[in-house]
């Protein structure tokens, strides 16, 4: 939206001209795009040595649910369900997807490999994919359009990409890492305050954020508050300027809304009316937000960071959005103070100072503790989604605003307005920049196993026992069990209970985890866990049998290996259902007689 930021590539306008400069060009940015590769590799090989055997990142459970959300995706493609609301996790009452993590687009894209390798191989594809796909877009638009220095577009791409914030969210969410769509939404955004084709910008805009909203809503929540930002930011920095660039912004951004508005509106409607839909997130926003000091840490995953590094200062390991340490934030106000004239580093200042702030919550903190003293994010709190806001996540914008104020800088610093770059200066500018950059490096993200699922659930012996669409209950009837069966059957059968955001109650739509198990679910754990005997009554079975009738279910299976106190349950389940039979690797109860 500035004049003096974007400068244009020297070979773009004459015809003879573009072609002799994507010649030169594109062997650059086919190397570019294997380094991103390679590195979104590095950063995930752990995951890759057994797909089927591990589980990638330190957040099991929300692996878990996107390779049943890839499993759910690939099932709706071939049965031609609906992709926003299903009942097959969750069983009877089913799960608001658009309220949860989405995925439509690239569940429909990766349904081949879902299909043909499983969900595992699809999450780790798709994972890997969007480190990689990430930093190759913003190294695309930012040497397009930003800077004419290649090597300062890879910067900004690498940073972008594989700073601690998208690492730490590759630990199990791949809705927060695909933001391989970001820079051409912001760019276009861009091209359209410049006026000339509005029409044709603001359908071309209006196709990408339909793109993206059916990739991950809450990026595009994102990037719509930073679009947002960076025009408030130039409005204040360069009034008139902005205000003659309004009319064309407003025009073509009505065009986007109209064309959104009409793709959109189902899933719209299941978001905020559907059923199961929820308002606001579980707990209050400051258990999920940054600490002040956070910024100057490094993460559990950068090569300066370790186990116990971000302890106390995020709130968990997927979240580590900011930790920039020292070297890194010194060298952005070197920048801010050196580039202080320009409007584009002004504009990337104000933004990324205003989203740091957001992403500390409702109150400051003075260490780790949270203080009584009201934050930013306090005016904002209760307004329609934010509240649903995962506050940390503010600072995703954070770190894309410093990744392009990097480009930025390293672009003047090496053109110097044509100026030739000492050796001196050329090297105390590297080091500078090596000594910010190194130590939030990323790690290979750590790896652990998961719990085998029977070969009656991934031959497809289920088939002969339950009906499409009906239920299987596997026991211990927990939320995970439901969520990696229902997944290693390619959400062939429905689950009870599961993994999953959704309303408290039919009558109170508040957000919360997953669902209150029934009667029969709480008695099995209880046993499981050593915590009841084997003992059952009268008012036990008729409860075991309501309970199966609720969750449509065809058959109750447990597990012949891996179970804790798998005799107790089976005896349990004997006096609840009747003898089980020996079903290849399980006992199984057919309860169809129960519920037909």
């Amino acid at each position: 939206m500035t004049e003096d930021a974007p400068r244009p590539v020297p070979d773009a306008d004459p015809a003879s001209g573009t072609a002799r400069g994507v010649a030169r060009r594109w062997p650059v940015d086919v190397c570019v795009a294997l380094v991103f590769l390679a590195g979104a590799g590095w950063v995930t090989a752990r995951g890759w040595l057994d797909p089927y055997g591990r589980l990638l990142g330190s957040r099991p459970d929300d692996q878990g649910f996107n390779e049943w959300m890839l499993a759910y995706a690939a099932h709706a493609v071939s049965n031609l369900e609906n992709p926003f609301f299903t009942t097959l996790q969750n069983a009877p009452d089913g799960v608001n997807l658009v309220a949860n993590v989405g995925l439509q687009l690239p569940g429909l894209l990766l349904s081949p490999v879902t299909l043909l390798f499983g969900a595992p191989v699809a999450y780790l594809l798709f994972i890997t994919l969007n480190l990689a796909g990430t930093g190759y877009a913003w190294y695309h638009v930012l040497s397009r359009h930003m800077v004419d220095s290649r090597a300062a577009a890879f910067l900004g791409g690498l940073f972008c990409a594989f700073a601690p914030a998208l690492v730490s969210h590759s630990n199990g969410h791949p809705h927060m890492t695909a933001q391989w769509l970001v820079p051409f939404i912001v760019w276009r955004v861009v091209a359209l305050s410049r006026g000339g084709q509005v029409v044709r910008d603001g359908l071309v805009l209006g196709a990408l954020v339909i793109a993206q909203f059916f990739v991950s809503l809450e990026i595009l929540f994102l990037t719509a508050l930073g679009c947002l930002m960076l025009a408030l930011a130039y409005l204040a920095v360069r009034p008139q300027d902005a205000v003659r660039r309004g009319r064309a912004l407003l025009l073509g951004l009505a065009i986007t809304a109209g064309l959104v508005a009409v793709a959109a509106a189902y899933p719209l409607w299941m978001y905020f009316a559907g059923p199961q839909h929820r308002t606001g997130h579980p707990g209050t926003p400051d258990m999920y937000a940054l600490k002040l000091g956070s910024f100057v840490r490094y993460a559990t995953e950068s090569v300066a960071g370790g186990p116990t590094s971000a302890v106390g200062w995020a709130p968990n390991t997927t979240e580590q959005a900011s930790f920039y340490g020292w070297p890194l934030l010194l060298l952005v106000l070197g920048v801010l103070c050196w580039l202080r004239r320009e409007a584009v580093v002004q504009v990337l200042g104000i933004v990324g100072l205003v989203t740091a702030l957001f992403s500390i919550g409702t109150t400051w903190t003075v260490g780790t503790r949270r203080t009584d003293v009201p934050a930013p994010f306090a005016l904002v709190q209760h307004l329609p989604v934010f509240d649903s806001v995962v506050v940390a996540r503010f600072a995703l914008i954070t770190t894309v605003a410093l990744g392009v104020l990097l480009a930025v800088a390293v672009d003047r610093f090496v053109s110097r307005q044509g100026r030739p770059v000492n050796r001196l200066a050329l090297g105390a500018g590297a080091v500078a920049v090596a000594v910010a950059l190194v130590p939030i490096m990323p790690t290979p993200l750590p790896a652990r196993g998961r719990a085998p699922v029977p070969d009656f659930v991934t031959s497809g012996a289920w088939r002969d026992h339950v009906a499409p669409g009906r239920t299987l209950v596997p026991v211990p009837v927990t939320r995970m069990t439901s969520v990696y069966w229902g997944s290693a059957a390619l959400a062939g059968f429905a689950v009870p209970e599961g993994y999953f955001l959704g309303p408290v109650s039919a009558t109170d739509a508040t957000g919360r985890w997953g669902v209150e198990p029934q009667p029969t679910a709480k008695l099995i754990t209880a046993v499981s866990e050593g915590k009841r005997d084997t003992t059952v009554g009268p008012a036990d079975i008729d409860q075991a049998r309501a309970d199966v009738r609720h969750w449509k279910a065809d058959a109750v299976v447990l597990p012949d290996r891996g179970a804790r106190r798998h005799d107790a349950l089976k005896t349990v389940l004997d006096s609840l259902y009747g003898p089980g039979q020996r079903v290849d690797d399980v006992w199984l109860w057919d309860v169809r007689p129960l519920t037909g």
